[in-house]
């Protein structure tokens, strides 16, 4: 066989010019142990704090401790699939999740996997999950309302958009009744939720998801689900990632709202991981760097400056505390960090008084800035008449004689605490609680009996949108109250009165016969 010299040279100079050099260049180590959700690893020298590795079975992990000879890997899956001698690979990249209205209506775990067997989440856009908060310069004071639809919240302790208020009390208070009732009143308000479970029972989580799709609040909610069984590094992870999905409204002009419930079993989870990486326990065995891990979550939440869009997230941050121990280290830390905190107190919760909210400890570091007019001039005195109430109630058992003023006092003090009970997920729209705080507080309803305040209510606010809805959609369109329509409003109660004293004596007379 003969070879033809210039069919050879083609050949090669054609190889040549498509010859391309791919150099498959990698930081590899080795897994020394692993256990726990955590792996020790050596031979990574060139990895970063917070990177992400990839297992050769195919589990991620996260970079969390860098030292001399080894680098603590914290386990983002199961680390029962990982064995002692493995490959592990650097990747070059910061963990990140899938955002977008892609998640809308889902249910995922703290790294976007779909849990609710809807199909995989197609989106194009990532966000890292942790990222630096923005600074002052970029803020804006939070001053538009963002409303709870829960009647103590929004009069007492009001949450403007950008807000961080913490819910706060021991197990069983209807603390996340609180966070679900601020979901599902955001129906018609254009704001994203999202429902962080960290920790929680998934019978729980479950009942949660069942009550937000039957009230229709799915369609904007997105839940992360890092339940009681999931390994100690997801459920640290699970908050950043609930953030940097909301983040991607906040950039974008819109608004969000994130449910953290709860940041306690966060920080058990931290304390946890901490501890197996042999890092120095402080103040309840917590790592000294604790604070700093919820204040660069919380810091996250904001309204942002014009010029950046004005979009916002408000984060409700949850924190269980240990026979109402509100000076504990966790509870101090985040109330420190957050503007303001809503109470939760065992002996109202099981006397009937719900939301159980304490009065005289709860408190919004905005105030006034974050409700509108009409409702800062009907409930301006109401938190601190309420706090003035619990201390005469409590003179009050003394048995002592009272005079007039104090019991009137006392008497429109049990009233407005009728008043202010609310039925779970039924929230009110904030121009009806303006027409019934402007009732309880202008004395309308001191000749009513107090078991029967519930029933006044509830047929007072059928009476002002069946019979008088031009007060009720005037009120609506000012949000404010002005002298001609607090006449008006005043004329309705007085005739609504009328017609219920008239029924009430019905009532009566047919218990007689």
């Amino acid at each position: 066989m003969k070879f033809n010299s210039d069919e050879i040279a083609s050949v090669i100079q054609k190889e040549i010019e498509n010859y391309s050099s791919q150099i498959d260049v990698r930081d590899v180590g080795r897994v020394l142990e692993v256990g726990d959700g955590i792996a020790q690893v050596y031979g990574l020298s060139d990895v970063m704090a917070g990177e992400m590795v990839q297992f050769e079975s195919g589990v991620t992990g996260q970079a969390f401790n860098l030292e001399e000879n080894s680098v603590g890997v914290i386990i983002l899956g199961d680390y029962l699939h990982i064995n002692e001698g493995e490959e592990v690979r650097s990747t070059g990249k910061l963990l990140s999740v899938p955002v977008g209205d892609e998640l809308l209506g889902r249910v995922v775990d703290p790294l976007g996997n779909p849990l609710d067997g809807k199909g995989p989440i197609v989106t194009n856009e990532r966000r890292e999950v942790e990222v630096i908060a923005t600074g002052v310069s970029q803020r804006q004071p939070v001053c538009e309302p963002l409303q709870t639809g829960i009647k103590a919240v929004d009069a007492m302790t009001p949450i403007g958009r950008g807000q961080r208020e913490l819910i706060i009390g021991d197990r069983k208070t209807g603390k996340t009744a609180i966070a679900i009732d601020a979901i599902i009143n955001q129906r018609d308000s254009g704001v994203k939720c999202f429902y962080v479970a960290i920790g929680q029972k998934e019978s729980t989580v479950a009942g949660v998801i069942e009550k937000l799709r039957d009230s229709g609040a799915m369609d904007y909610t997105t839940i992360i689900v890092s339940g009681a069984s999931t390994p100690a590094p997801l459920q640290y992870v699970a908050p950043y990632s609930g953030t940097a999905m909301a983040e991607y409204y906040m950039y974008k002009g819109g608004h969000a709202l994130v449910v953290y419930d709860d940041l306690s079993k966060q920080a058990v989870a931290y304390r946890e991981l901490s501890l197996l990486m042999r890092r120095p326990p402080g103040r309840e065995a917590f790592p000294g760097d604790v604070f700093y891990c919820h204040s660069r979550l919380l810091e996250r939440s904001s309204k942002l400056s014009d010029e950046l869009g004005g979009g916002s997230i408000t984060s409700l941050p949850i924190i269980e505390t240990l026979e109402g121990e509100v000076s504990a280290y966790i509870p101090t830390n985040v109330i420190s960090i957050t503007d303001g905190q809503i109470y939760l107190q065992p002996d109202l919760f099981f006397s009937g008084v719900k939301p159980a909210m304490n009065a005289g400890i709860s408190v919004s570091r905005v105030g006034g800035a974050a409700q509108i007019k009409a409702m800062k001039k009907v409930a301006g005195g109401l938190r601190l008449d309420l706090a003035a109430f619990r201390e005469l109630e409590a003179f009050a058992q003394l048995g002592t004689e009272l005079d007039p003023a104090t019991q009137a006092r006392l008497d429109r003090g049990y009233r407005m605490v009728e008043l202010l009970k609310q039925g779970q997920y039924k929230p009110l729209n904030v121009v009806d609680q303006v027409l019934v705080i402007f009732a309880g507080t202008r004395g309308f309803l001191d000749k009513v009996a107090v078991e029967r305040v519930q029933e006044w209510e509830q047929k007072f606010l059928t009476f002002m949108s069946d019979q008088k809805s031009e007060i009720r959609d005037e009120l609506a369109s000012k949000k404010d109250l002005d002298d001609d329509l607090t006449e008006k409003i005043k004329s309705a109660i007085e005739e609504f009165s009328t017609q219920f004293q008239g029924t009430g004596e019905k009532k009566q007379e047919a218990v007689l016969a």
